[in-house]
C-alpha cells in the first residue's frame, strides 16, 4: 500500500547504475530507508526530490524491509545548506548523528519538527555550532545517555555550583566534586546555559549568542560526551575537526 509520508534526507547511497537509496527521518514512520528507481538518472524527477537535506512529501510503499519511492514533491529545499561547505558540513553532522542513534521506524515528531528546524536555521543563517550543540542533546536524550543537568547526579542537590563530570554523567555539586577530581567547574551563567539547551525547543530560539570562550567549551565538553557514551564513529565529525569548526 502506497503512503503519503512527510520527511528529510538523511543521506543517500548508489544501488546499481541508476537507483539510490533513500534514508529518511519522516514525521509518522520515524526513520525509514526506501529505495528510489531511477533517482541517479540527471532527467528523472526522483533526483532533485532525493538530494541530502532535502524536506518533501513523499510517496512510499512499506514492508517489512526497505520501502520503495515512486514519487517525490519538495517542501522546503534548503538550497543554500547544500551551496555552502561549511553549512553543509554542519547540516551533515546532525543527520548522520540521527541516521546511527535513531532507530528504525520509532516514530517521534517532535525530534522530527526539531531536525528540520535546525536544518532551516541553519539555512537562514542562525549560528549553527549553537543549533548543534542544541539539536545533539536532543539526540542524546532520544538516544537514552542524555546528561544530567537539572541536580547532582549524585545526591540530587540543586544548589550551585556544580562541575560536569563526564564519568558520572552529569552535574556534581560542591559536595559531590570529589567523586571526579577531572570534572570541569561550571560558572553559574554557564551552568544554567548548558541547561538551557538540554531543554530549549529549537523552534523558540531567537537571537542566542555564547562567548566564543564557552562555545568552545560547551563544544569539548559535548564532544568527550559523545565519546564516552556515544558508540558510534562520526565521520562528519571528522570532517567538521578538519575545517577546524570542532576544534
Amino acid at each position: 500500500m502506497l503512503e503519503k509520508i512527510e520527511g528529510i534526507v538523511l543521506r543517500t547511497r548508489d544501488y546499481g547504475e541508476t537507483h539510490k537509496i533513500v534514508t529518511l527521518m519522516t514525521r509518522e514512520k520515524g526513520k525509514i530507508g526506501a529505495m528510489a528507481r531511477g533517482a541517479k538518472k540527471p532527467k528523472s524527477r526522483m533526483a532533485a526530490v532525493t538530494q541530502p537535506f532535502i524536506h518533501g512529501m513523499y510517496l512510499i510503499q512499506l514492508g517489512s524491509g526497505l520501502g520503495s519511492m515512486s514519487q517525490g514533491e519538495m517542501m522546503t529545499s534548503l538550497r543554500s545548506i547544500r551551496e555552502d561547505i561549511v553549512l553543509a558540513a554542519y547540516a551533515s553532522y546532525l543527520a548522520e548523528m540521527t541516521d546511527r542513534l535513531i532507530d528504525e521506524k520509532q516514530p517521534d515528531p517532535f525530534l522530527f519538527e526539531q531536525l528540520l528546524q535546525s536544518f532551516i536555521w541553519i539555512a537562514e543563517g542562525k549560528d549553527p555550532a549553537i543549533i548543534s550543540m542544541i539539536y545533539e542533546l536532543k539526540i542524546y536524550k532520544k538516544a537514552g545517555f542524555a546528561p544530567q543537568l537539572d541536580q547532582c547526579v549524585n545526591c540530587g542537590s540543586t544548589s550551585a555550583p556544580f562541575s560536569f563530570s563526564i564519568s558520572e554523567g552529569g552535574y556534581l555539586c560542591s559536595s559531590c566534586r570529589h567523586l571526579d577530581p577531572e570534572a570541569s567547574h561550571m560558572s553559574d551563567p554557564l551552568a544554567r546555559l548548558f541547561r538551557l539547551l538540554l531543554h530549549m525547543d529549537v523552534k523558540r530560539i531567537g537571537q542566542i549568542s555564547i562567548k566564543p570562550e564557552n562555545k568552545k567549551l560547551l563544544r569539548q565538553l559535548l564532544d568527550q560526551y559523545y565519546d564516552q557514551y556515544g558508540g558510534y564513529l562520526l565521520k562528519s565529525k571528522k570532517f567538521l575537526n578538519q575545517l577546524d569548526l570542532f576544534a
